[in-house]
């Protein structure tokens, strides 16, 4: 069974008090029509695609959302912290990252480029900020130390979470930035073409057009991408670990799951083995029954049935590197259709990995999926029943990054790109399946992060 054999559908875990069998009862009778809850802080691409899902909170209420939390709590009891051995990003590195933007920055012919808060401003400088009506950018120039423009009174907040020498030129409420920018660029007359990182809101981009007519502003993603999308040692070993914490989470609250939970249930289980395991802004999707058969879910009510789809996709952060791992099982014994469509999922995983080689484009792992999905009768394309969505993704301080698995890229596979490969299966009105385990590229081939699980009986390995 699907449970593995110490238990069945039927019968309760043997861990399980009474207690937490009382509260389980308790929530269930309490929450009305389930929707799925996501946690805050997985990650911004992630919160993105699934935002149409963060109803849950605001629909339980604050006091049983304390509840679900406090019986998540006991049910990590005993977990102990897997990050005695993690090691954070190191000066060195940000100065090597830095040290190879500006490289490629001569190459490319670019003067500057402009970044604003987010995942490529904290991989360059370090500097860990939010976006909001008030500009903060960091500028990287072709030589010589970077700038951060900030407002005045968060220039202690900056210059503490900087790890490069970088100079901070500041504005109060009353004044323009972009002219902050522009003086900057003028004394280190950098006049050539400015980068703009691919994510910089149009008002940034815009002022500093209007702070210094004429500037020849360019496309920064070629330079960003040519370093970020490369991990490093020590990237791909906090990647690693951030991998493991999520499957030992997925492993620990596996057998707790019960008949008659909801998604906020299982995904605050999830959440609190992955907090005491270490690990931070944990959260994702949790969808079960006929919502599996959609990629991001439902907001219909949902709860764990016997011989019904259980399909986990979650992951954490560890040091700022994300994980993303998906489990689909059956809650009691699998039909023969659910069983047929795990393992060719599971098939479209060996024949994702076996494709992607060094050389090779990024969209002809997705085209290898597809072509055998097609000989089994889905599509053809991404019709379904079949594969909606690309095999997968890019991966890295963010949980979806450049490039993708995904017909038509064209970008060639290379050592130190990492990748989800999710091929998917799903029956509308019936199921889907999802299983989802990342890898990173070798000189020697591709590499995982997570190992596929064997069977639909043995969904965690």
């Amino acid at each position: 069974m699907a449970l593995g054999p110490q238990r069945s559908a039927a019968a309760p875990h043997p861990a399980r008090t009474p207690q937490v069998a009382r509260r389980t009862a308790c929530l269930a009778a309490h929450a009305g029509p389930s929707r799925p809850l996501t946690s805050a802080g997985l990650h911004d691409m992630q919160m993105n695609r699934r935002g149409f899902l963060m109803t849950g909170a605001a629909a339980i209420g604050v006091g049983l959302l304390a509840d679900y939390r406090a019986f998540a709590q006991e049910s990590a009891a005993g977990l102990q912290p897997m990050t005695g051995d993690v090691v954070p990003i190191g000066r060195e590195e940000f100065a090597r990252r830095l040290a190879k933007a500006q490289r490629l920055m001569g190459e490319q012919g670019l003067d500057a480029i402009l970044i604003e808060p987010g995942a490529s401003m904290t991989y360059f400088c370090g500097v860990q900020w939010w976006r909001s009506e008030r500009l903060t950018a960091l500028i990287i120039p072709r030589e010589g130390e970077p700038c951060v423009v900030t407002p005045e009174f968060e220039e202690p907040s900056v210059r503490e979470s900087l790890k490069v020498p970088a100079e901070v030129r500041i504005w109060n409420e009353h004044q323009n930035p972009h002219e902050r920018v522009a003086q900057f660029l003028r004394d280190r007359r950098l006049t050539g073409p400015v980068g703009i990182e691919e994510t910089v809101r149009f008002f940034a981009m815009d002022g500093l057009r209007q702070a210094m007519p004429g500037a020849d502003i360019r496309a920064g993603a070629p330079v960003v991408r040519a370093c970020r999308m490369i991990k490093s040692a020590p990237e791909l070993a906090l990647m690693q670990k951030a991998s493991d914490i999520t499957l030992a989470a997925y492993r620990h609250i596996h057998p707790r799951i019960e008949r008659g939970m909801n998604p906020a249930q299982i995904e605050a289980m999830y959440i609190a083995a992955v907090t005491a395991l270490g690990g931070r802004g944990a959260g994702g999707l949790i969808l079960l029954g006929e919502a599996a058969a959609y990629p991001h879910g439902s907001g219909r009510p949902q709860a764990v049935r016997d011989n019904e789809v259980v399909l986990l996709d979650s992951g954490c952060n560890v040091e700022g590197y994300a994980s993303d791992i998906s489990r689909t099982f059956v809650f009691g014994e699998p039909t023969a259709a659910q069983r047929r469509v795990w393992d060719q999922v599971h098939q479209g995983q060996e024949i994702a990995f076996a494709a992607a080689q060094i050389g090779r484009t990024a969209g002809s792992v997705d085209d290898a999926v597809r072509a055998q999905y097609e000989r089994w009768g889905y599509g053809p394309g991404y019709r379904l029943p079949g594969t909606s969505h690309r095999t997968g993704h890019g991966i890295g301080m963010e949980g979806h990054e450049p490039i993708n698995l995904v017909h038509g890229e064209t970008t060639p596979l290379a050592a130190g790109m990492c990748f989800s490969n999710e091929p998917g299966i799903y029956i509308p009105g019936q199921f889907g399946i999802r299983l989802e385990d990342c890898f990173y590229m070798t000189d020697s081939g591709p590499r995982w992060f997570s190992v596929p699980p064997p069977s639909i009986d043995t969904p965690f390995g």
